[in-house]
């Protein structure tokens, strides 16, 4: 072989290895950037656009409320509005309206006079504490709604076990007491701890009204 031909050889080599090298860069930088950024964006399709939800126990705001006014039971002379749709119960002197982990509960009875804070906390807080299961955090005072005064009751407790799933909530509570002309009628609101429950809860206790 003559020297021209080796150096003919020799750029051709050289000239191949160039283009084999820079088509195999390509190669590689091509697949390992391509697939990543697909994936990426497969990812991103699949994944359900996020919604919203109200906290177990929250009332919707969109809520419907009507006038229960009892027919029978010791005491008649009363209205107070209650969440349409719920489901009602009866027992002794108390009629309550229950919605999944929320309730409405109402009891009428004789009084000899009106309640009070001390009365309250003397008679009834010992009551409920020996009723309801873990029984915790009394708070007694005296509140205005649209009837009058109130001696307004708040405190927690746990529920009852759900039958089905066995699991028991944290439950707070607020038990406000109306009275008038030797009649009390107390209103008491349930549901759980952490609910924002206090529009609706305030809709119900303002809604009470002597007939």
């Amino acid at each position: 072989m003559t020297a021209r031909t080796r150096t003919y050889a020799v750029v051709g080599l050289t000239l191949a290895t160039a283009v084999t090298t820079g088509c195999s860069g390509t190669g590689s930088h091509a697949g390992t950037g391509g697939p990543a950024s697909g994936s990426a964006t497969v990812s991103r399709q699949n994944q359900p656009a996020p919604t919203e939800s109200n906290p177990p126990g929250d009332i919707p705001d969109n809520q419907v409320y009507v006038a229960y006014r009892p027919t029978g039971g010791s005491y008649t002379g009363f209205t107070v509005k209650v969440p349409e749709g719920w489901a009602r119960t009866s027992q002794g002197g108390t009629t309550a309206f229950t919605d999944k982990l929320n309730t409405v509960r109402i009891t009428a009875v004789s009084a000899s006079g009106a309640p009070t804070a001390s009365s309250v906390t003397n008679a009834v807080v010992p009551r409920l504490r020996s009723q309801v299961p873990r029984f915790s955090s009394p708070a007694v005072s005296e509140a205005t709604r649209r009837a009058g005064r109130v001696v307004l009751l708040t405190y927690q407790g746990d529920s009852a076990r759900n039958p089905v799933t066995g699991k028991v909530v944290r439950d707070a509570f607020e038990r406000y007491a109306y009275y008038r002309a030797g009649h009390e009628v107390d209103l008491t609101l349930s549901g759980p701890v952490r609910a924002d429950n206090v529009d609706p809860w305030r809709i119900v206790s303002d809604s009470f009204t002597w007939r």
